[in-house]
């Protein structure tokens, strides 16, 4: 009975495996439907070039093609950097595109530093795994 449930566990995780694939698959048809339409789009450049209002709404685009892209990244390599990174981006974006008021702008500035700290000690605690690894092999 219970090698029935480690096979049906594993099953679905194979499953789980496919779905994700499909996911970015649909993600990155998206983002290269995105940046044809940015790039065809000459009128864009030219309001860019007349209309400075028009640059945030160019900046938000480009924003939303690079959060998708990690997005991506996060989808073909899950851990905890790459969804962090995705934070990262999310808050700036939000920062830098949206209408905010001093206090937000501290809070996302504040956010984006934690993240950043978090991310570094993932990273080293990470390392110091690996280097456990290697010097117990040695």
């Amino acid at each position: 009975m219970e090698e029935r449930g480690i096979r049906f566990k594993k099953h679905i995780q194979r499953w789980c495996g496919v779905l994700e694939m499909i996911t970015a698959v649909l993600m990155l048809v998206g983002i290269l439907f995105s940046i044809f339409s940015l790039v065809r789009n000459v009128e864009i450049f030219q309001k860019l070039l007349t209309d400075t209002s028009e640059f945030r709404q160019y900046l938000d685009q480009i924003f939303m093609l690079v959060i998708g892209i990690e997005f991506l990244v996060m989808l073909c390599r899950p851990n905890s950097e790459n969804v962090i990174d995705v934070l990262i981006f999310l808050v700036a974006r939000h920062m830098i595109v949206g209408d905010t008021t001093p206090y937000q702008d501290f809070v996302s500035v504040i956010s984006v530093a934690l993240l950043c700290v978090v991310r570094r000690y993932l990273r080293n605690a990470q390392e110091d795994r690996e280097e456990k690894k290697t010097g117990a092999g040695s």
